[in-house]
């Protein structure tokens, strides 16, 4: 049950073990408590302003709430209480939490802390950026296959899929090209021989993409031409850069700051646009 008042109360008193900086702040800040019975001690400081409302510290409280702890929520509501927070508790951010009289840190900390999330370190990897993007786009290929009445095993079914993933792979490209470019400067054999071909390529295969969705038979060939030479390129350097030379390389595919690992799936991408390229130049030649 939440105590909504902003008045202290002797509930909203640290034990003694605790140190009494952080029970200064108690005192002087207002806001809540979110009382457990039986539940572990938490104290949390976080930004509730009339202009901003803090999401970090939002998903610190939803965490420790499904935790089950006592909460002693204190918000920082002007720029002065801020600089207050963070000076007396030495850091530089907020939100801050406290759980039994031990600081935890901000909402990064405290969601491993509860177990909710794996320590981040600077070489993670992970396939979710890739795999989230092909499980969407293979829904929205059954949404279309369903819209028009077209068999989920049908070549055009394969073709609205692939279509759709590289016009989300593409806009993932461009929504940071400069770091899509650095990263895919470090294995694309081409881009390393002409450096401009990178800051093209993501166009080239949102091209290729639409071109595929508009299914034009004037068109188709282009498409397909730019599709299968982009897809070899890019499946021959990923092969040579992981399977000849053994690098470990991250993957521009999803753009430049992601984690997705150069491998196995990332080939995908480019098998994906070398078949159906390939399919399409075949198609239009008979």
């Amino acid at each position: 049950m939440a105590d909504h008042t902003n008045h202290q109360s002797e509930s909203d008193t640290i034990d003694t073990s605790q140190s009494q900086q952080v029970q200064h702040l108690i005192d002087t800040l207002q806001g809540e408590h979110i009382s457990k019975e039986d539940g572990q001690s938490a104290i949390i400081f976080r930004m509730v302003m009339s202009d901003h409302l803090c999401p970090f510290g939002l998903k610190s409280i939803d965490a420790l709430k499904h935790a089950g702890y006592d909460i002693i929520d204190r918000h920082i509501t002007t720029q002065d209480e801020n600089t207050l927070v963070k000076e007396t508790l030495g850091v530089k951010t907020t939100p801050q939490t406290f759980i039994d009289g031990k600081r935890v840190g901000g909402n990064d900390d405290l969601q491993v802390f509860l177990g909710n999330h794996e320590p981040e370190t600077d070489d993670d990897t992970t396939y979710a950026p890739i795999i989230a993007i092909f499980a969407v786009t293979a829904l929205m290929t059954l949404a279309l296959c369903w819209a028009f009445a077209v068999s989920v095993f049908s070549i055009q079914a394969l073709m609205w899929f692939v279509a759709l993933s590289m016009c989300v792979l593409a806009i993932k490209k461009l929504e940071d090209l400069e770091g899509f470019t650095t990263g895919f400067l470090g294995y694309d054999l081409l881009a390393r021989r002409v450096v401009r071909y990178a800051y093209v390529y993501p166009f080239l295969e949102a091209f290729a993409g639409i071109a595929m969705l508009a299914d034009q038979p004037w068109l188709n060939p282009v498409a397909g031409l730019v599709a299968f030479i982009i897809g070899l390129i890019g499946g021959v350097s990923v092969i040579k850069a992981v399977y000849i030379d053994k690098r470990e390389l991250k993957c521009a595919c999803v753009g430049g700051d992601s984690n997705v690992p150069l491998g196995a799936i990332s080939l995908t991408e480019n098998v994906m646009m070398f078949g159906m390229g390939g399919y399409m130049l075949v198609r239009a030649l008979l």
